[in-house]
């Protein structure tokens, strides 16, 4: 199979930008070997001596930068450089597809740094990924663990590239200062000869797979919450986990979101919706009470929508203030929620919002490697879905109206949630 390619023609900036994105993240680790396409990622970088190491170098050399990203569900390699070095960047890149075969020492050194990014990551910088698991139990980080790593052979990392790292579950994408018909044949010069022998794997996900049914509302779950009884979901009841070490008192909720794939209008109200509570109604909310002394709310992982297929959370994050219990902050946070659900909010309120999400996308439209991995998710993870791309996010963003808001706060009501309890550390 030929490997799939977008090209955007963006002339002028003497620039081009190269994205691979490959449908193998966290939740593609195999059994015992958490973490494996997080070290994956790592070495497709190799160091040291020979003719295949020095990726990072040789792209510098050519006036570039690269790096990449693990995600759950997907890893993203991405260049830029001068747009006369794109012949060389695909060369290189073909190569290290090719040439995949690291030695012991490489994964050796390459598993210490895995590990030493696993340790550094804290309580909050994988609190996302917490309350995903607890709302759909088996999902996977894409960190990864240390133990689990450090059993791993250089024969269980290369068969996870041979599994995964195949054209049918890549796509490569290409935007700047070049032209598409010239791009293609570099590319199938580069890349034809790129086909992995078949490996035997009944359980490998050849097409994104549809959202996890989230887990059942816990029966044991408080019924204490100060919602009114005309917002409260249908048999909805938000899941209470065990509580979580962080830095301060707090509650995290996780907020089940629309899958974008079948319902794009309700996800992207969702996204908008978000930023209303950000801006305007959290911090009235810290006005009117003493019962928390911080609240915010992030729409998609790490606070990027449309970053990764569903499942996708709006994770809310909410300060305890000292006598605050956990479900007293849940229900006023659900009371905020309840009042946009039943009473649309005003333009003064929805402008300022769908101002901000339109120029944060334009910002970040205007770099040509956030181009390319936005074309690379799209046709990757959204395949055929309009208003994924870098330039009609926009526009899908300012026809949501204040109903479709109203409605998507109504959504994330009856939609699937979980608690986490946020407890100071104590050394």
């Amino acid at each position: 199979m030929t490997l799939p390619l977008t090209v955007e023609e963006v002339p002028g900036r003497g620039l081009v930008a190269v994205a691979l994105t490959v449908r193998a993240g966290g939740e593609d680790d195999p059994p015992g070997r958490h973490g494996t396409a997080h070290l994956v990622e790592h070495l497709m970088f190799p160091r040291g001596a020979g003719e295949d190491s020095g990726h990072v170098a040789l792209v510098e050399e050519a006036g570039g930068m690269c790096n990449a990203e693990t995600h759950r569900d997907h890893t993203v390699f991405h260049t830029v450089a001068p747009a006369d070095a794109l012949p060389e960047i695909l060369a290189w890149e073909a190569r290290r597809l090719r040439r995949f075969a690291p030695a012991p020492a490489t994964v050796r050194s390459e598993n210490a740094i895995v590990a030493e990014e696993i340790r550094a990551s804290d309580a909050g910088t994988r609190l996302w990924d917490t309350v995903l698991a607890a709302l759909y139990p088996g999902a996977r980080d894409a960190y990864g663990t240390v133990a689990e790593l450090r059993a791993l052979t250089p024969e269980e990392a290369e068969a996870f590239f041979r599994r995964h790292y195949r054209p049918e579950r890549a796509v490569l994408s290409v935007a700047g200062d070049v032209d598409a018909g010239r791009t293609a044949e570099l590319v199938e010069r580069e890349f034809g000869a790129w086909t992995p022998p078949p490996v035997p794997c009944p359980a490998d996900r050849t097409a994104p797979d549809p959202a996890p049914a989230p887990a059942p509302a816990s029966a044991s779950a408080s019924p204490s919450l100060s919602v009114p009884s005309s917002a409260r979901p249908h048999g909805v009841t938000p899941r209470h986990e065990a509580p979580v070490p962080y830095h301060r008192d707090g509650v995290a909720i996780g907020h089940a979101l629309a899958d974008p794939r079948r319902d794009r209008g309700t996800y992207f109200a969702q996204a908008v919706l978000c930023e209303v509570l950000r801006r305007s109604r959290l911090p009235g909310l810290l006005t009117r009470t003493a019962r928390l002394d911080a609240a915010t709310v992030r729409c998609g992982y790490q606070g990027q929508w449309l970053a990764s297929a569903a499942p996708d959370l709006a994770l809310v994050l909410l300060g305890r203030a000292p006598g605050t219990g956990t479900d007293e902050a849940v229900g006023l946070w659900r009371d905020t929620l309840a009042e946009l659900a039943a009473e649309p909010p005003g333009q003064e309120e929805l402008r300022p919002a769908l101002a901000v999400l339109r120029a944060a996308c334009h910002r970040q439209a205007d770099s040509l490697t956030a181009r390319a991995v936005t074309h690379g998710r799209a046709a990757l993870l959204f395949p055929g879905l309009d208003g994924t791309g870098p330039d009609t996010i926009p526009e899908h963003l300012a026809a949501v109206t204040a109903p479709e808001v109203s409605a998507a706060a109504r959504a994330l009501l009856t939609a699937p949630s979980t608690v986490r309890t946020l407890e100071r550390a104590t050394s």
